[in-house]
């Protein structure tokens, strides 16, 4: 199926069948298990899929669906989570930052800052508004991706100086900085709002939303991000600066090694 929007060279959208033969070949429960652990000290974690919001591609009998989020909050074990992810073949996996009791009470919230490539003003494409007008919202080109990057050097080297445990992910179109340092967990929405407002006004990009915490989502490592064929995937900051994942081997699933 052609993109809706446009891509760098070599991204595209996943087909159900490539979809499945990744969670059936290729997902890594363990190294998700590992991820969760450096933030999440044993309470449970709710997931979520979205099946075919932007790619438009699902199962017949997921429709009415396709565009909807779906929260997986029952299972035992990691390999049921996959097992119901293989049921929908989504375009998109999530984790939920929140850390809830017994009684499904928020009592922390992981902090998190997504800088995507759409949103920076592109010499070639302009502005997201630009963009937003030839609906093309959500497409970013190599140039775009190239700065995003740089962003993420700037605003990682910006949260060494507040944070002392931080981690990197290449999310598919963009990047994601966590912090795991235990202080941030308790902070609340005002908290969060400030030093995003704060980073903001020194000139740095991110999704305010998700760093006060009014997006919970963000995107599970190790998962497929089936609009562009990556995977999403953590990252040394130091490797950063050479980082590309129009070719990197670690974030190109097997059905696009297979052909390169």
């Amino acid at each position: 199926m052609k993109s809706r929007y446009n891509l760098p060279k070599g991204m595209r959208y996943s087909t159900l069948t490539e979809r499945k033969k990744f969670y059936q070949e290729e997902f890594s429960v363990g190294r998700v298990k590992g991820w969760l652990e450096r933030w999440n000290e044993g309470a449970v974690v709710k997931f979520a899929v979205v099946i075919g919001r932007h790619t438009g591609i699902f199962q017949k009998k997921y429709a009415e669906e396709a565009s909807t989020t779906i929260i997986i909050d029952e299972y035992n074990g990691l390999d049921e989570v996959r097992a119901q992810i293989l049921e929908f073949v989504p375009e998109s996996a999530y984790y939920d930052r929140n850390i809830y009791d017994e009684k499904s009470k928020i009592i922390g919230q992981e902090l998190a800052f997504d800088l995507d490539p759409e949103n920076l003003t592109c010499p070639v494409h302009g502005a997201l508004a630009d963009k937003m007008k030839r609906r093309q919202g959500l497409a970013f080109c190599k140039l775009e991706l190239d700065m995003v990057r740089e962003e993420t050097i700037r605003l990682h080297e910006e949260l060494k100086k507040r944070f002392s445990n931080l981690g990197v992910v290449y999310s598919g179109r963009g990047f994601h900085i966590h912090v795991f340092d235990k202080d941030p967990f308790g902070w609340s929405r005002g908290r969060r709002r400030t030093l995003a407002q704060e980073l903001k006004k020194k000139g740095f990009l991110i999704d305010e939303w998700v760093t006060t915490g009014g997006m919970r989502l963000i995107r599970l490592p190790y998962s497929l991000h089936g609009m562009v064929s990556r995977v999403v995937l953590p990252l040394d900051a130091a490797e950063l600066d050479r980082f590309d994942p129009i070719s990197d081997v670690r974030c190109l699933p097997e059905f696009l090694r297979a052909r390169t």
